[in-house]
């Protein structure tokens, strides 16, 4: 669609032609990056065929298809939620068509304007139902996994989360122990801001306190604001369960009351099952390295908050502010080991996600291989509904081949062995590339500052 916003997108990717420019909101570009004229010319004339064949029905199964919400709710009227993922510009606009037919809105869009969510979310709170987002990346509802999510049993924990990729660890990691998940109620990144208010955050706390299934409550999100963390505080010692808070990168406080404070995605998942700490031996698997130091290349942001947060506890320095190359978007004036977020607006611009396609990280990957300065390399790989088939295969083709010159490269997956890709598999292809895989994110943090620290 030539919305401004997407020309701007297919600009800025170096996609948009001469004959583009002019293009108005009501038609359609397709737009071709080739190798070869030939083939330009077939991805051309394939779309043309897929075009055309958009416009004729192909047997019983695809005779009809609703093209609105409203033609949608006519042919399933117990439906109760409607998945938003249009552009940005006109997510409000369905969320509301929803909301105002009693449907609940999961709003996967992003780049809502954030007085436009914090509109919605009070026009939801008026009729008694629930805007998750915009830019929410996972729930899981009565079973059901929404957009970026895994396999994981049914159980008694449930998940209120302002942070996709942080859901996603918990569950995975609360699977791998033994339990399961009631609900995953994501809110979006920007719920807990001071505009907002943590509407959805309070009214997810107040489903879960009243479902028979829940019995503990998890809360996962990057630091809020004080304001809004305080009213969140005071909603959870009136729930009268048992509740854990993992608030990445804050402080911990609030103990005195009672509300179990944890400060990392794995602490929290085995809090919630009501399990001892597990501490990771690094020392046996840290792998000596040339010393310098570390690049984190991460697909989920709040993955790489809890590094950075794990790192900067450790005494740590971190980068921040000079060009990087391979990621122009990314500078670093101080000096210090560097973590980005591959997976954040800026670098999604114009290209499609890192955990839907990993190949989006490959340039800057291979820049840190080949620099001197650094030691060790980070990684997360995230599978599931949503994500590349086979990311672990894809990595292993752009790492080279056991060299000692090139840093050590560590990583974690996110993901169950029901995920389509398989953990399993996952990391065995890993291994064999050379890559030390750790449990989980925060132990191959640790795992990535041991083998400096070997090196040192």
């Amino acid at each position: 669609m030539a919305t401004p916003s997407n020309r701007q997108l297919m600009a800025d990717a170096g996609l948009l032609g001469p004959e583009s420019e002019t293009a108005g909101g009501g038609d359609l570009i397709v737009a071709l990056r080739a190798e070869t004229p030939a083939a330009g010319e077939a991805a051309r004339a394939e779309a043309a065929r897929l075009l055309d064949e958009g416009r004729k029905p192909s047997g019983k199964a695809a005779a009809w298809r609703p093209r609105s919400l409203r033609a949608a709710v006519k042919a399933l009227p117990e439906a109760n939620l409607a998945l938003i993922s249009v552009p940005g510009a006109f997510a409000a606009a369905e969320a509301r068509k929803a909301l105002r037919r009693g449907l609940h809105a999961l709003v996967f869009s992003d780049n809502v304007p954030l007085a436009e969510e914090a509109d919605l979310k009070r026009e939801a709170q008026e009729r008694g139902l629930l805007v998750m987002g915009p830019d929410c990346g996972t729930a899981i509802l009565n079973g059901v996994p929404l957009a970026f999510a895994n396999v994981v049993p049914r159980g008694n924990i449930g998940i209120v989360g302002a942070s996709g990729t942080g859901m996603q660890e918990i569950s995975c990691l609360i699977a791998q122990g033994g339990g399961g998940i009631s609900q995953a109620i994501g809110v979006g990144g920007r719920d807990l801001k001071e505009e907002v208010g943590g509407i959805t955050t309070l009214m997810a706390l107040d489903l879960l306190a009243q479902d028979p299934e829940t019995r503990h409550i998890v809360i996962v999100s990057k630091p809020p604001a004080p304001a809004v963390a305080e009213r969140v505080l005071a909603r959870v010692r009136d729930l009268g369960k048992g509740c854990t808070l993992c608030f990445i990168g804050a402080p911990p406080k609030n103990q005195s009351t009672g509300i179990r404070v944890v400060t990392t995605l794995k602490a929290a998942a085995l809090d919630a099952l009501g399990q001892p700490a597990a501490p990771f031996d690094t020392g046996t698997r840290a792998r000596a390295t040339r010393g310098g130091k570390l690049r984190g290349l991460f697909s989920g942001g709040t993955l790489c908050a809890e590094a950075q947060s794990i790192l900067r506890d450790a005494g740590e320095a971190l980068a921040s502010n000079a060009p990087i190359p391979g990621v122009p978007e990314a500078k670093a004036e101080s000096e210090g080991h560097l973590l980005l977020d591959l997976g954040s607006d800026e670098f999604t611009r114009g290209r499609p996600h890192p955990m839907i396609d990993p190949s989006v990280r490959d340039e800057a990957l291979e820049q840190a291989l080949s620099d001197s300065a650094l030691g060790v390399v980070l990684l997360d790989l995230v599978i599931g509904f949503g994500a590349h088939a086979d990311p672990a295969a894809h990595l292993a083709s752009v790492l080279p081949d056991g060299s000692a010159e090139a840093p050590v490269v560590v990583a974690s997956v996110t993901g169950t062995d029901s995920d389509p890709q398989g953990r399993q598999a996952q990391i065995a292809r890993l291994e064999a590339a050379g890559v030390l895989v750790a449990p989980c994110n925060a132990d191959a943090t640790l795992l990535a500052l041991a083998c400096l620290n070997r090196s040192g």
